[in-house]
């Protein structure tokens, strides 16, 4: 029994061709023929069972057999914002691991002690892309540029906010604590946690946070590094909203 391909192709449904960097893979790598099943991966919650009905030397085309529309693992939405480190190399690895566990949307926040201020976004694109295939998901994270502290913490949003601190003067409690109490309303809801960079959020940043609604909060006894907190951070907001 050959092994399934899954390939990411955006409105799987409407086009009927891989996309050219999809489409070289499939040619040169896994050398595909006409009457090859595959599947297509929209991002938008839906697997595609296709045939490929051509190829040539740069082309795939293919025609959809079957759309199987596909349920969320969890309830509400997960969204991790993080201030990237100078080893985005450790970054583009937590992005990788966060989007096999399953997450909805990702932020870079600029903040006042940041490590970096341009992340490639193409790179981190790409990565999700690859994730997703590899623990077939469904549904695309979404991937946001650098975005201004103070922007992020004002924007509205829905649902539960937190912001994660290491400062002893301003109270915290544990995030996993909060989001497991029984009289928790996390159930169904998005939840939002920050992650700031290696020297932490300055504490103006983490006031003006929960000034905006954000509950400050603590990842447990240890001090984790920023790509070791946003990791710990979507699976313990996973575990709380995953359906069973």
């Amino acid at each position: 029994m050959k092994e399934a391909r899954y390939f990411y192709v955006p409105q799987a449904d409407e086009v009927n061709q891989l996309p050219q960097e999809e489409a070289t893979h499939a040619l040169r790598v896994l050398r595909l023929q006409p009457g090859d099943e595959i599947f297509l991966i929209d991002g938008a919650g839906v697997f595609h069972l296709a045939r490929v009905t051509v190829t040539s030397s740069k082309q795939c085309l293919y025609e959809v057999v079957k759309s199987m529309p596909q349920s969320r693992a969890w309830k509400g939405r997960i969204h991790l914002a993080i201030a990237p480190t100078k080893m985005m190399d450790r970054v583009e690895w937590m992005v990788e691991k966060a989007t096999e566990v399953g997450f909805d949307e990702l932020t870079f926040l600029d903040c006042r002690f940041s490590e970096r201020r341009v992340v490639k976004t193409e790179r981190v694109e790409k990565i999700v892309v690859a994730a997703m295939k590899q623990s077939r998901k469904p549904w695309k994270p979404v991937v946001n540029g650098m975005t201004p502290f103070a922007q992020f913490v004002s924007t509205p949003r829905d649902g539960l906010k937190f912001i994660a601190h290491c400062y002893e003067e301003v109270p915290r409690m544990d995030l996993f604590d909060i989001l497991t109490q029984p009289s928790s309303s996390t159930t169904d809801t998005d939840v939002t946690v920050m992650i700031g960079p290696e020297g932490d959020f300055s504490i103006d940043e983490v006031r003006l946070a929960m000034e905006h609604g954000f509950v400050p909060v603590s990842l447990g006894t240890s001090r984790l590094r920023t790509e070791t907190a946003g990791l710990s951070a979507v699976m313990m907001v996973q575990l709380t909203l995953r359906k069973r």
